[in-house]
């Protein structure tokens, strides 16, 4: 169960079902792929419509699952943190009765996201950074104090559980194999994970699966990597640098840019600087203050991208940088929905002989896919750029067959990572 769309950002061949009824989670289970996502979005709804859609989520895969026992379940959020937690874990403890553990797994090695001794750092030109020190932890609807998880755990479930109770699995336990101590947790505890490298998460998931074959029922609220060992799939079939052959014309496609983080504005700046890119900008600050010219201001973003593909330029579209200030979190929860939804006007109103989509940040490209491009599901095909998936949309799509479409995650990549997936594709 993914919160945005980016969880499967470490694997390939998968499906990603943007439906939760209980004959399209059967399709999932019943797939060749020994794993498929869930996109709930969650992240980007306030806790009550969260909450409401985990446990539709869960009663109806409780339905799809009847009479299979063998399957894991991972709620998939944020290797920075952010997410609803302890919430999430919670709905879905309570709809499958219980676990004998919840693991805390957000290591995240493509994004340069390691946990050791029980802190999670973020790697920025080769400097180990606490998360707490972070943009991330300041965060207006998931902020946080602590990045030594179990304080975090305190932290989020309000002293529910202590600190002290949490169980720590460090990297040289999971070297010498952890299995023992994985038999002997019980009472849905909460565990914290280090992960420093994939070979760490190689030797952790085999005690994992071993642990569930000899009945222990195990719950992960982790980042994509512990997936990778998981899923276990091997290389894909075509390399990164090689996918411009998924383009379905020789026409520019387009880049639509909703993240604000820093990293993301970093990567915007280098790739406006590319003399065949149209920068077409998106005022969210009109948005918040002029709702009534939402549809002239949609008709003025549109006749610039048209007019700019016409003329073999790539359009860049990207919201205003930086943050609005709002009065607490829910109101900038529901302005995200609005300036996401405006977003999805513009996709959908898109030239129809673009050749790719590349859609920068977790909650845009889910809604890129789920209501842009309203998709049942689609398979993943494999990473373009470590921690950027590549998805294609069916023949018959009545908008954009065959649509090559990228999964940019607005934390991922160095400084040149738009750029690069941009001349990939170009």
């Amino acid at each position: 169960m993914d919160d945005d769309p980016t969880g499967s950002q470490t694997v390939h061949s998968c499906l990603l079902l943007l439906r939760w009824d209980v004959e399209t989670l059967k399709i999932g289970l019943q797939d060749s792929c020994n794993i498929f996502f869930i996109l709930t979005n969650t992240r980007a709804l306030e806790p009550s419509e969260a909450a409401r859609v985990v446990q539709e989520v869960c009663h109806n895969l409780k339905l799809a699952l009847k009479d299979t026992e063998d399957f894991l379940i991972v709620s998939r959020s944020d290797s920075t943190l952010r997410g609803h937690y302890p919430l999430e874990t919670d709905v879905i403890a309570r709809e499958f009765n219980g676990f004998d553990a919840h693991f805390l797994i957000p290591a995240f090695f493509e994004g340069g996201r390691i946990t050791r001794d029980s802190i999670h750092y973020l790697i920025v030109g080769g400097k180990e950074i606490p998360l707490e020190q972070t943009e991330f932890a300041k965060d207006s609807v998931f902020g946080y104090s602590h990045s030594y998880l179990p304080d975090y755990v305190e932290e989020k479930t309000k002293g529910a559980i202590k600190a002290d109770q949490v169980v720590r699995i460090l990297s040289q336990e999971i070297a010498k194999g952890s299995l023992t101590r994985l038999m002997q947790l019980s009472g849905n505890v909460a565990v914290a994970v280090d992960g420093q490298s994939q070979a760490d998460f190689d030797i952790f998931a085999q005690d994992l699966i071993a642990a569930t074959n000899q009945g222990k029922r195990f719950l992960l609220r982790s980042a994509a990597s512990i997936l990778t060992s998981l899923a276990n799939l091997g290389p894909q079939s075509i390399a990164g640098e090689n996918m411009s052959q998924y383009k379905r014309t020789q026409q520019p496609g387009v880049v639509l840019v909703g993240s604000h983080v820093q990293k993301t504005t970093q990567q915007l700046e280098v790739l406006l600087r590319e003399k065949d890119i149209a920068p077409i900008e998106v005022e969210v600050s009109r948005l918040k203050d002029e709702v009534e010219h939402k549809n002239v201001l949609l008709a003025d973003i549109l006749q610039k991208v048209h007019d700019s593909h016409q003329r073999g330029l790539t359009p860049v579209i990207y919201t205003s940088r930086g943050e609005l200030s709002f009065n607490d979190s829910q109101t900038r929860l529901a302005f995200g929905v609005m300036v996401s939804s405006f977003l999805m006007d513009i996709v959908q109103g898109l030239p129809k002989q673009i050749s790719y989509l590349i859609s920068k940040g977790g909650i845009t490209s889910n809604d890129v896919l789920s209501i842009g491009l309203n998709l049942r599901m689609v398979r993943l095909l494999g990473q373009i750029l470590p921690g950027c998936s590549l998805v294609k949309t069916e023949r018959d799509h009545p908008l954009f067959a065959n649509l090559p479409v990228v999964l940019f995650p607005g934390n991922v990549g160095d400084r040149d990572g738009l750029l690069t997936v941009y001349h990939r594709l170009k």
